[in-house]
C-alpha cells in the first residue's frame, strides 16, 4: 500500500513538472512568436508610410535610379526617392560573392571530409573557426587598406566599388558555406561511398556522382544561407563600395547597397520625414529578402527531405 502511494506521488509530481515545463516553452514561444510579429508590423508600418504618407509611387522608388530624398523631381513634383541602384548593388554583390565563394567552399569541404580526413581537419577546421570569429569592422579595414588599393594599381580608378565588396564578401561568408557543406558531405552515409567503390567507381566518381549529387540540396542551403549573410552586410561593404547612390555601371565604379545607404543616414534624419520614412522602406526590402532567403532555405530542405 505504501509503495503504491509513493508512485501516486511521484506520478503527480511528474504530471506537474511537465505542465510547469510546457506552460514556460509556450510562454518564450509565445514571447519569440510575439516579437517576431511585432518588427515585421513596425517596419512595415513605417516602410509603407513613404507610400502611403508622403505620395511617393511604387514605380517612382522601385524603377527611378535617382536618390534624392531632399529635392523634388521638375517634371513629376514627387520626391527622388528611385531605391533601384541600391538594390542593384546589393543583388549584384551579394550573387557575385556567392558564385566566387562556392567553388572554394565545397572544394575546401571535399578536402576535409573526402580526400584528407585527418590532416584537412586538422588544418582548416581552426582555419574556419578563425575566419568566422573575425569581426565585420576587420574585414572592412582590411578592404579598405589592401583590396581597394589593389583594385586601383591593377584595374584603375578609385578601387572603391563592386568588386571590392564582393571580395570582401567573399572571404566572409566563405567559412559559412563551407562548414555548412562540411555537415552536409558528412551526413551523407557511407554505404553510398562503399557501393560506389563495389561497383568499379573511381575515387573522383564517387565524389562527383554519388556524394555530390546527394548532398546537393545540403549545398543549396548552405549558398543560400550565404547569401542571406551577404545580402544583410552593413559595415564591412560600407567601406569599400564607396557609396555612391549610382547605378553600377562598371565593377570598378562607386556604388553602394541598402545597407550601407541605411548606415550613413539613418541618423542623420528626422523622425516622420519622407528621408526618415525613405530609409525605413529600405529596412523593410531587406527584412523582406531575409524572409524570402529563409523559405527558399526551408524549401530546399523539405525538397532534399522528399529526394
Amino acid at each position: 500500500m505504501d509503495l503504491i502511494t509513493e508512485k501516486l506521488k511521484r506520478t503527480s509530481q511528474s504530471t506537474k513538472q511537465d505542465r510547469i515545463g510546457k506552460a514556460v516553452s509556450f510562454c518564450a514561444l509565445a514571447l519569440i512568436t510575439l516579437i517576431v510579429v511585432l518588427i515585421f508590423a513596425f517596419v512595415l508600418s513605417k516602410g509603407l508610410a513613404t507610400f502611403f504618407q508622403n505620395g511617393v509611387t511604387f514605380k517612382d522608388f522601385f524603377l527611378s535610379n535617382v536618390w534624392n530624398p531632399g529635392s523634388v523631381n521638375p517634371a513629376t513634383g514627387r520626391p527622388q526617392v528611385g531605391a533601384l541602384p541600391m538594390i542593384a548593388g546589393s543583388l549584384l554583390v551579394t550573387f557575385l560573392a556567392a558564385i566566387v565563394a562556392t567553388p572554394f567552399a565545397i572544394g575546401t569541404a571535399l578536402f576535409m571530409t573526402e580526400i584528407a580526413q585527418k590532416r584537412g581537419a586538422k588544418i582548416m577546421q581552426p582555419v574556419i573557426e578563425l575566419l568566422v570569429g573575425i569581426p565585420s569592422v576587420v574585414y572592412g579595414f582590411i578592404g579598405l587598406n589592401v583590396v581597394v588599393p589593389a583594385i586601383r594599381h591593377f584595374f584603375g580608378g578609385t578601387g572603391f566599388g563592386i568588386l571590392a565588396g564582393t571580395i570582401v564578401l567573399f572571404v566572409m561568408i566563405l567559412p559559412t558555406v563551407t562548414s555548412m557543406t562540411v555537415d552536409t558531405l558528412k551526413s551523407v552515409p557511407r554505404h553510398y561511398r562503399e557501393s560506389a567503390l563495389a561497383i568499379g567507381a573511381t575515387r573522383w566518381q564517387m565524389i562527383y556522382k554519388v556524394v555530390l549529387r546527394s548532398a546537393t540540396p545540403g549545398i543549396l542551403t548552405a549558398i543560400v544561407f550565404g547569401m542571406s549573410r551577404a545580402f544583410g552586410e552593413a559595415l564591412a561593404v560600407q567601406m569599400v563600395i564607396g557609396n555612391a547612390a549610382l547605378m553600377p555601371g562598371s565593377l570598378i565604379e562607386p556604388s553602394s547597397t541598402l545597407t550601407s545607404v541605411l548606415t550613413m543616414g539613418i541618423g542623420n534624419t528626422v523622425l516622420g520625414s519622407l528621408q526618415n520614412n525613405a530609409l525605413w522602406t529600405l529596412a523593410m526590402i531587406l527584412l523582406l529578402m531575409s524572409l524570402v532567403f529563409n523559405l527558399l532555405i526551408r524549401l530546399i530542405g523539405r525538397k532534399g527531405e522528399l529526394k
